[in-house]
């Protein structure tokens, strides 16, 4: 799964790495260490613009809320999206075929729970993991916009856009490579990263026709996740970021 992350990068430097066009109107994005469900957190996402698609970052609640909830409390329990199931459940089946999107990170953190035979007083112990060259992870994700019927119709605040992150099952064990054997034993499951053509693929704002088609691009990004997350480096830190109102780069220094 995907709780918490780091996007501490600047927008200028997201823009530029995501191959975004400069956004027409000022976003606030601001350092967060510790990002946590329901929390606003840049997308990005295409959309056709005659003929040609844009590539645009945008703002999105962390927690996908669908059009027919009768309010935004959904969202604190759909902030990640088993990709098994994706395509059939309704709170995510007409975003994964209309409107997909990437969730840019800097990196997230899990937690490896204590093994067998662990005291009581045994605690989880919190990782993060980062790729090893710097640049950011796009995890596959969706969104939506949700409308506030309670507000009129010229209010600012009646849309809310908002999104989820896809997981998968981790890493089988003994894979042959490190990284992927320490992301098994860390957790059952795993947020979805993509590499670029596989985002451009999933970006592609042209509306999809079937559940048959969405499958066919998850199973892409399911396929590829390994070989991305093979670059990706893990390093225990603090217990600190188990505190939301924690929040700054000492979280992810490693426990030297």
């Amino acid at each position: 799964m995907c709780g918490r992350y780091v996007m501490a990068r600047a927008l200028g430097d997201l823009v530029a790495d995501a191959g975004a066009v400069e956004p027409k109107e000022s976003l606030e994005l601001r350092e967060s260490w510790n990002v946590a469900p329901t929390t606003d957190v840049p997308i990005v996402l295409e959309r056709t613009e005659g003929d040609q698609p844009v590539r645009e970052i945008h703002v999105a609640r962390w927690g996908l809320v669908p059009p027919w909830a009768k309010d935004v409390s959904v969202g604190s329990r759909t902030f990640n999206a088993r990709s098994e199931t994706v395509t059939e459940k309704p709170t995510f089946r007409a975003a994964v075929k209309a409107r997909r999107c990437a969730v840019p990170v800097d990196g997230y953190y899990e937690w490896l729970k204590p093994g067998p035979g662990a005291p009581k007083s045994a605690k989880k112990r919190p990782f993060y993991i980062r790729p090893q060259d710097g640049r950011p992870i796009y995890f596959a994700g969706l969104y939506e916009w949700w409308k506030d019927g309670s507000l009129t119709e010229d209010d600012p605040g009646r849309w809310l856009l908002s999104c989820t992150i896809l997981t998968g099952p981790s890493p089988e064990a003994d894979s042959g490579d490190d990284t992927l054997d320490q992301l098994h034993g860390l957790h059952d499951r795993l947020p979805l990263p993509m590499d670029r053509e596989t985002m451009d693929s999933w970006l592609e704002p042209q509306k999809l026709a079937s559940a048959e088609a969405a499958d066919h691009l998850v199973d892409q990004v399911r396929e590829q996740a390994n070989g991305t997350a093979s670059a990706w480096v893990l390093d225990e830190v603090g217990t600190a970021v188990g505190n939301v109102r924690n929040n700054g780069p000492e979280l992810i220094e490693p426990i030297v």
